[in-house]
């Protein structure tokens, strides 16, 4: 599965690597956790279209292997001097 974002909204695109029913979803708080951030940082990323979601009721699910591409796109080197 990859993540296509564009300017207001990501999109998820089945392909070879995994199918749907293989993917694995994680609920705000499970990924407030893992991120180390409160829910409301989640759900700015999720309503922003910097992290990918999908509804299911009321609430969001995140795949997981959004989040861990979230944060290896996000991550800051820093540089010695």
């Amino acid at each position: 599965m990859s993540v296509m974002c564009g300017r207001f909204r990501c999109v998820m695109a089945a392909n070879a690597e995994r199918p749907l029913s293989e993917v694995q979803f994680l609920t705000v708080a499970e990924v407030a956790a893992v991120m180390r951030v409160s829910k409301m940082t989640v759900y700015r990323l999720v309503h922003s279209g910097h992290l990918p979601a999908i509804r299911v009721g009321r609430s969001f699910r995140v795949p997981e292997n959004a989040v861990h591409e979230y944060l290896r796109e996000s991550y800051v080197g820093v540089e010695s001097a």
